[in-house]
């Protein structure tokens, strides 16, 4: 870096003696274990095309010397750029760099490009996010998402207390990561003192200025994805002959590791993209749909992020498309007051999900039984595509509550499939960058804003809206939310993008993401099998000592809700699994467990609490280099203020080299 600070990089390069354009992905992350096998099946695939891949880790972070940034950040950002300009200065890079990345590292792609460095000609963002503020991991329709601001905080506050390993940066591993220790602050603190669009947001979105962004833009994410909007908005608002976008049934992986399926051929797309735009090959690209979107059948509900989900794929010459209109259904019904219990929300799944079994919603029927709830009959089958809206007539009696509108799909045998969801501080209803207190006892019309949905609702089914105060724990509740809010169906609507049946640019999609040539994006075709490098041997087991962070008689449920009925108490425990011991091939041991509970009085917002508890441990038997991070994060609530207490505890050898504990009281301004 200019600033003499050594970054750790790896390097993949074809066999060939000209110069080759480089693509880079840049992260706050460890490319030498946490990270290594999912590399392993992208940059050497890339290198074995004409490319060089690199894959570096942030400043403070992994190898790299320095200390940590805020994550994405002024300084990684700056450093990014550095990285950007070496690797065009390379004699084996003939000047023209592309940069890629999934979520965190899809966003910053996004947020360089944003910066318009000279040899950035392209990017591949997947799962990344626009706008920091209302589509990321901390607020959701000007709500303070509980259940991600709370678990991603603890996450990057564990992750980022990591040790260098003395295996490649050798004896100064203990000074670099002392250092970087006493730089660390739990970025819970700074995401939770912004509970509105201000500065500090519209700084981390680029959502802000689109014409800032100069290179080429590939845009992919997935329906079950919390960040699929960001795909819509960036074919919407970047000149056509920059930008292309594909969204299909995945979670939050990679969309050649699904899932759901069907799987992509990711690279094999990724490629033709660089090859445009690094290397003046015409492979067809820009010729093709502006949008590429699966469209998914109805489906019983499925907790398991896996499996293949029925549908067709089917292409936009533009956004807002042509083949798609805004149907409005009137709610009926006389005026319903809505007083969800605080527990509504249980059901929700994982809001980032990740391809376990337990990620996506239940059936919804206990939900839909807390909430006020409309229907429509599907006569002819009907295509939605796009993000649905609401507009609600609501009467509150109380200054601060929030609106949550869930889109389901009912089954002739009554069970209910979520399609899409939002929600609506009610005082973000005049926008998000400000919060306006509600005025007690007065009617006003509000606007809920769901998520984007590709869905086909058959003949039979009934469209189902249901509307709730509260949902728990992804929306952190509001103090008076318990009074909930009177709903007047007359002059309240939904509103869906209904998309025409089988338009003609459907016939381009047929040839895309691993679908067989010629099958007219069929769903009863099978997907190819996606292209990628020889998976890294990395074993899964037990360290050699035989150490665990707990104790088990058996495996944790990957989510348990637990039900004190005399208590009215409600539990949520989560296990994302990214728990157990990896073994590298040069022999790191690594070992994580992570445990997050989330509890709430089914009769009291003021009782909502969250914790997580994250536990590493960094082995080298051969060194004898044994570390353990552990931590605690807590978030709980009065009526005034977030309660936060964070807590580390470093160890090497058994011995604690670092303790600290941070307790802070953060306003709710508006959260």
């Amino acid at each position: 870096m200019p600033d003499g600070t050594l970054l750790y990089a790896r390097v993949w390069r074809p066999l060939t003696p000209e110069p080759v354009p480089a693509i880079l992905e840049y992260l706050p992350d460890r490319l030498t274990d946490r990270t290594a096998a999912r590399d392993g099946l992208r940059h050497p695939w890339y290198a074995g095309h004409g490319y060089a891949s690199v894959r570096v880790d942030a400043r403070g972070h992994g190898d790299s010397e320095g200390v940590p940034d805020e994550p994405y950040g002024a300084a990684e950002l700056a450093d990014g750029i550095a990285v950007i300009d070496w690797l065009a200065a390379q004699p084996w890079c003939d000047g023209r760099v592309g940069m890629f990345g999934g979520a965190g590292g899809g966003y910053g792609s996004l947020r360089i490009a944003a910066l318009a460095p000279g040899p950035l000609r392209a990017v591949v963002t997947v799962c990344g996010t626009d706008d920091r503020f209302d589509n990321d991991m901390h607020c959701l329709g000007g709500s303070v998402l509980a259940v991600d601001t709370h678990a991603w905080a603890a996450g990057t506050l564990a992750l980022t207390c990591r040790p260098p390993d003395p295996f490649h940066v050798g004896d100064a591993w203990r000074d670099m990561w002392l250092r970087r220790l006493e730089a660390v602050e739990p970025p819970l603190h700074t995401w939770l003192a912004h509970q509105t669009r201000d500065a500090y947001w519209r700084r981390h979105s680029v959502r802000e200025d689109y014409g800032a962004i100069g290179a080429a833009v590939l845009a992919v994410g997935g329906w079950h994805d919390p960040h699929r909007d960001t795909v819509l908005r960036l074919v919407e608002h970047l000149p056509a002959d920059r930008v292309r976008g594909i969204i299909g049934p995945w979670s939050h992986p990679y969309p050649d590791h699904g899932p759901p399926g069907p799987a992509a051929g990711f690279l094999r797309e990724t490629l033709r993209w660089w090859d445009q735009h690094l290397k003046g090959i015409d492979t067809g690209v820009l010729r093709e749909p502006l949008l590429r979107a699966h469209l998914g059948d109805s489906h019983p509900p499925e907790t398991a992020a896996h499996g293949t989900l029925p549908g067709r794929w089917v292409g936009e010459p533009a956004w807002p498309s042509p083949h798609v209109t805004t149907v409005s259904y009137g709610l009926q019904g006389p005026a319903v007051l809505v007083r969800s219990p605080q527990h509504t929300g249980v059901d929700a799944g994982r809001f980032v999900p990740l391809g376990n079994d337990a990620d996506l919603p239940p059936d919804q029927r206990e939900e839909d039984a807390r909430s006020a709830c409309f229907e429509f009959a599907v006569g002819a089958e009907t295509w939605v595509l796009g993000r649905p809206r609401v507009r609600l007539r609501v009467t509150s009696e109380v200054s601060r509550g929030q609106v949550v509108a869930r889109l389901c799909d009912v089954a002739p045998d009554g069970s209910s499939t979520l399609v899409t969801r939002g929600a609506l501080n009610l005082s973000a209803r005049l926008g998000r960058d400000r919060a306006v207190p509600w005025e007690p006892g007065a009617t006003q019309e509000v606007a809920v804003e769901l998520n984007g949905a590709g869905h086909a609702f058959r003949p039979g089914h009934r469209i189902r809206l249901a509307v709730s105060s509260a949902y728990w724990p992804w929306i952190w509740p509001q103090p008076e939310s318990r009074a909930g809010f009177t709903l007047d169906p007359a002059g309240s609507f939904l509103e869906l993008p209904v998309r025409v049946r089988e338009a003609a640019s459907d016939v381009a999609v047929s040839d895309v993401v691993g679908l067989a040539p010629a099958t007219l994006a069929s769903s009863d075709v099978p997907a190819e099998e996606p292209e990628r490098s020889v998976p890294l041997e990395v074993t899964r087991g037990v360290a050699a000592d035989g150490w665990s962070p707990v104790t088990l008689d058996e495996p944790r449920p990957e989510r348990l809700v637990v039900r004190d009925v005399a208590k009215g108490e409600w539990r949520l425990e989560a296990d994302p699994r990214y728990g157990g011991t990896r073994v590298y091939p040069d022999g790191l041991e690594c070992t994580e467990d992570v445990r997050e509970t989330y509890t709430i009085d089914e009769q009291d917002p003021l009782s909502a609490r969250t914790r997580s508890d994250w536990s590493i441990r960094l082995h080298r038997p051969e060194l004898a280099w044994d570390t353990t991070v552990r931590t605690r994060s807590e978030i709980s609530c009065d009526g005034g203020d977030f309660h936060t207490s964070n807590e580390v505890i470093c160890t090497e050898g058994g011995e604690v080299v670092f303790h600290r504990t941070w307790e802070k009281r953060i306003p709710r301004t508006a959260g």
